[in-house]
């Protein structure tokens, strides 16, 4: 079943890219006492994902923060080297933290998983973002196949 408004954020272990190498983060613990903005992608370093999804947020942190937000978090099915990477890539610095669901078990658990083993991709995340307090969501917008208007940094604002 797919994540909805009222639900809690999943406990799962999820790596985060650092400057020391990964490090192992609870979902919950990283969700607990703050307003978080989670947007999971595809994938690191596919078209729609650097072009516009990551940067969105990159571009809108501050007004985000200003809002609220304690916490601007990007998420994909794969591992924290490939997302430390394109965090240095897209120049995300500290506005955004890259977790890596590696082996999709936040993914499945928010029910937001994608099967693109037809395509040679394997199991990943939808298109989607959310807004959580305290761990629940209060907000979420998960993306129709190629679609990119109800995830971006944009949509969020607005809901916000």
């Amino acid at each position: 079943m797919t994540i909805k408004v009222g639900d809690s954020i999943p406990s799962i272990k999820v790596m985060q890219a650092t400057a020391e190498g990964p490090k192992e983060v609870d979902t919950a613990e990283l969700f607990a006492g703050k307003t978080v903005v989670l947007f999971g992608v595809p994938g690191a370093f596919t078209p729609t994902c650097s072009a516009k999804h990551l940067p969105s947020f990159i571009t809108n942190s501050s007004a985000l923060k200003a809002k609220g937000v304690d916490l601007i978090a990007c998420m994909a099915v794969n591992d924290a080297f490939v997302m430390a990477a394109w965090g240095k890539d897209q120049g995300v610095g500290d506005q955004v933290v890259m977790l890596a669901d590696g082996s999709a078990a936040f993914t499945k658990a928010m029910g937001l998983e994608l099967d693109l083993t037809a395509r040679g991709l394997g199991v990943r995340s939808q298109r989607f973002a959310l807004v959580a307090k305290n761990g629940k969501v209060t907000h979420i917008g998960v993306e129709q196949p190629g679609a990119f208007e109800v995830s971006k940094a944009e949509a969020i604002l607005a809901a916000l």
